[in-house]
């Protein structure tokens, strides 16, 4: 990663502990931008992170509702985690105190998981984010503290973009495989078909090629470097010149292999609805098995 004099990232996705409290302090000494951490913890397990939160954060960081401020409520038929409407998102972002010009960091406890979505919907909606690379671990190992309790800002006046670029819709999906690589970045399990405890059939969507996405991440939480992730990447037949598409159980994970595949200098599109989309959609084709092509049955 490059860092400017003031100690601010350039051009990368990812900061570690040690660039970001150099930001911090270019930041109060008026030579770089404002810096708004944001705590996103959540587990498909535990979705409510609040809790956590509150007994211990990262100094000045807002805590951020996966669920109902980075989701929608929506109908079956749009998976589990349909991306918000940009109003409602730009309203949350205002929320947590971010203004025109403001450096994001989003962090969480789950090898930055949670953190990417954040980062794919905000990226794309013309914010500057960074995730802190290893997360709220990796912080606490650099040697900075923590504090307690809820931090409430006073809001914000950004104005984002539209963030419809990037994304696949389950038709696009369906397709995908034909022109490009499509990649399952669920468990092993999940793609073959042995399990679906949340969906109505398990399996993947015809084509699609496994490449769990904690495959990108090292011992201790990080991202593997860029040309370690693009080894990763080959073995499922991803290089810069192909178009790859990315799916997991419900656009949350697939959101951390486009950070991945960000570092490795690879652009992807997600498919948000994901594998909870295409599972509640009527006709829709499932491949079964260790294969891309696998044995096809139907929703």
């Amino acid at each position: 990663m490059t860092v400017l004099s003031s100690g601010a990232p350039r051009c990368a996705n990812l900061i570690s502990p040690q660039e970001l409290a150099a930001a911090q302090e270019a930041a109060a000494n008026g030579t770089g931008p404002t810096v708004r951490l944001l705590d996103v913890r959540w587990r498909l397990d535990r979705p409510e992170g609040r809790p956590e939160y509150l007994r211990a954060h990262l100094p000045g960081a807002v805590y951020v509702d996966l669920d109902h401020e980075l989701a929608r409520k929506g109908d079956p038929a749009e998976g589990r985690h349909p991306i918000p409407l940009l109003d409602d998102l730009q309203r949350s972002v205002r929320g947590w105190g971010v203004n025109e010009g403001d450096l994001l960091v989003a962090y969480d406890d789950i090898r930055s998981v949670a953190a990417a979505r954040l980062w794919w919907l905000l990226s794309r909606a013309g914010v500057a984010v960074r995730v802190l690379d290893g997360g709220l671990r990796a912080w606490i190992g650099a040697g900075f503290g923590l504090e307690s309790g809820d931090v409430r800002p006073v809001a914000g006046a950004i104005t984002l973009s539209s963030f419809d670029s990037g994304v696949l819709t389950i038709d696009q999906a369906a397709v995908f495989p034909a022109d490009g690589v499509l990649l399952d970045v669920r468990s092993p399990e999940q793609y073959r078909g042995d399990r679906a405890p949340l969906d109505p059939v398990g399996g993947h969507i015809p084509g699609a090629v496994n490449l769990p996405t904690m495959a990108h991440v090292a011992d201790d939480g990080r991202l593997h470097a860029p040309d370690v992730l693009r080894r990763i990447f080959q073995t499922a037949g991803v290089t810069e010149k192909i178009s790859v598409g990315v799916y997991c159980g419900s656009g949350i994970a697939a959101s951390h292999t486009a950070l991945a595949l960000a570092e490795a200098g690879i652009a992807a599109r997600v498919f948000p609805g994901s594998w909870s989309q295409w599972s509640n959609t009527k006709g829709r084709p499932v491949a079964v098995g260790i294969l891309p092509s696998g044995r096809i049955e139907a929703v």
